[in-house]
């Protein structure tokens, strides 16, 4: 049955990874102009002591690329300013929520000048936020003045945009440089998905940034094995009166022992998961990912292993060998697997009853969305002032890859270990999985917002995981096996691993260029149809704003200006180089005029 449910996947696996990579390429091919296609982000621009950072973008690319370049943004570090127009946002919602109030009750509303207005002198409302937004208008205006002129505030990045897809194709997947670490090109993220606090961090942090990150993640992983111990324990009624003795009296009652031996565990868990994506997201913040998409996939993939060790295998291990935790650390290597043999039937009731607590109510959660409903109904009452308030309380949000993926990652790998062992268990998956596909293209379709296209760019790190999910499922029937008199079976399957890790090679190889890669064919039969049904495009004036940072949008004079290609017949492309030229020239007179007069 493992053979069966295995070559299954692999044919499911397969029809679903070519359906998909069938599916990105007609999209890429289909879709609209977008700045995207025509933008490559450029990172760790070396210094030049000649020419500023603006300008030695477009020396680089105006000699490397003369015949596609057009124009370029550089990064700002604008972070402290993005600052300041944010609490301007806030000062402006509540000087219109008092004036609001004015006009309702014709009575002048009053405020304290300290914190959120708690305490401080009490004065007018209305001519205190209005004096503090023009200090604050100052302090923009002043701060915006620094970054545009400040030369330090430009970050070694930049934005470049070229006349077709072709040519932005060519400059993000082709290696810039002889030296590898400089000159690094990516496609550019969709103006939308751009997480612009990122930007502004050196290059060269960023290994350092996700050493430690790995580290604290490996941490967070370790760690939180100590609680997820304790709440396994609950399910033993033993260990219970063990550790609270005074409550043998109430679990003795029958329903309080089915309550805490069925569903405590449960729910319990639940609990400790709930602050876990932000903290994963956090992390992944941290390690600088420069567009949401990117920082969705960091975070589903630290979530993803957190679910891993300590649901699963941490709820196989300790759950059922709590007792015996002792005898467990002292037996040798060989003997593990079949701890975890033994372990996996013995856990199935406690994943029949995590489905239904996690899974089925989590669903029921979702089309509900009674969560979202309360925290609307306390931010209209405690926080909505304005309009704004509370068009901004009843955004609906988008749909979390980073959490909801490896919540249903879970459910497969709960199916493929459990299939060839406990195949009681399946009919729950199976529920799960039906309502999960009704209730999310619900959501999708008529719920959630979508904050950025990622053109399925998801599904290759989806397909690793399943894989991963395969070849744990395979490991853990060994270890099973060689419990139940069937060592002699084993051998058997060592040859799944084998073919696993095979088809995943067969399917990164024959399909996953599709989602890292745009052909060069794809991009130039794009470019053609464009030239012949719009001949008069104005490309440079499509993609001026497109990438400049949202603080200097709207401000039109005080925009960035977007360093555009000079229109020169001559094949040379003027530099600020000259000194180093002219000392040159002089060198080379004085080394000739030298040798003239020693002859």
């Amino acid at each position: 049955m493992s053979y069966v449910f295995t070559l299954w996947a692999f044919y499911v696996l397969r029809n679903e990874y070519k359906m998909i990579a069938d599916m990105r390429l007609r999209f890429l091919a289909s879709q609209n102009r977008r700045p995207d296609q025509f933008t490559v982000l450029v990172r760790n621009i070396p210094p030049d002591p000649d020419e500023s950072v603006s300008e030695h973008v477009q020396h680089f690319f105006c000699v490397n690329h003369p015949d596609h370049y057009l124009t370029h943004q550089v990064v700002y570090n604008a972070n402290k300013l993005a600052q300041l127009v944010e609490n301007k946002k806030s000062l402006r919602n509540w000087l219109t929520y008092y004036k609001n109030t004015y006009e309702r009750t014709s009575k002048k509303p009053t405020t304290k000048t300290g914190f959120w207005g708690l305490w401080g002198t009490r004065v007018d409302a209305i001519d205190y936020y209005t004096a503090e937004i023009n200090k604050l208008t100052e302090e923009e205006n002043a701060e915006r003045e620094k970054v545009i002129s400040d030369a330090n505030s430009i970050i070694p990045a930049a934005f470049v945009s070229f006349k077709s897809r072709w040519g932005a194709a060519v400059c993000a997947q082709t290696q810039q440089s002889r030296n590898p670490t400089i000159w690094l090109t990516n496609w550019a993220p969709e103006p939308r998905d751009i997480f612009w606090d990122n930007l502004s961090i050196p290059y060269v942090e960023l290994t350092i940034r996700r050493l430690l990150m790995a580290v604290s993640l490996f941490a967070l992983i370790f760690f939180f094995m100590i609680p997820i111990a304790f709440v396994q324990s609950l399910a033993n009624i033993e260990g219970i009166q063990k550790v609270l003795p005074f409550l043998k009296p109430l679990i003795d009652f029958g329903f309080v022992k089915s309550f805490i031996q069925g569903f405590l565990p449960g729910i319990a868990l639940k609990i400790f998961l709930i602050l876990l994506p932000l903290i994963l997201m956090t992390m992944s913040k941290i390690e600088g990912f420069t567009s949401l998409s990117s920082l969705e996939k960091r975070s589903a993939g630290k979530y993803y292993l957190f679910i891993l060790f300590n649901v699963f295998l941490g709820s196989i291990v300790t759950g059922t060998a709590l007792q015996q935790l002792n005898t467990f650390l002292n037996e040798p290597p060989t003997e593990i697997p079949k701890t975890f043999g033994v372990s996996i039937p013995m856990k199935a009731t406690f994943f029949i009853t995590y489905t239904m607590v996690d899974g089925w109510a989590g669903i029921a959660a979702e089309i509900i969305r009674l969560v979202p409903l309360v925290i609307f109904h306390l931010k209209n009452t405690f926080l909505v002032k304005t309009d704004q308030d509370r068009d901004e309380a009843m955004d609906p949000g988008y749909l979390r890859f980073g959490t909801n993926e490896p919540r249903i990652q879970f459910y497969i790998l709960l199916g493929l270990v459990y299939a060839p062992v406990t195949p009681i268990l399946l009919p729950f998956i199976i529920v799960f999985f039906a309502f999960s596909y009704v209730v999310f293209r619900h959501q999708v379709i008529n719920v959630y917002d979508q904050i950025y296209e990622s053109g399925a760019a998801f599904w290759p790190d989806v397909h690793r995981r399943i894989i991963i999910n395969l070849i744990i499922s395979q490991l853990l029937l060994m270890g099973l096996l060689s419990t139940r008199k069937a060592d002699k079976s084993t051998p058997l399957l060592i040859l799944l691993p084998v073919i696993t890790i095979w088809f995943h090679v067969y399917c990164k190889g024959r399909f996953e260029p599709a989602f890292v890669t745009f052909p060069l064919q794809e991009a130039m039969v794009k470019d053609t149809l464009e030239r012949a049904t719009e001949p008069n495009l104005n490309l440079r004036t499509y993609l001026q704003d497109a990438y400049v940072h949202p603080v200097f949008k709207g401000i039109q004079e005080q925009n960035p200006p977007a360093v555009e290609e000079e229109e020169d017949s001559s094949p040379l492309v003027a530099t600020k180089r000259r000194n180093w030229n002219a000392s040159k020239n002089e060198s080379d007179a004085s080394s000739k005029a030298g040798s003239g007069t020693g002859q």
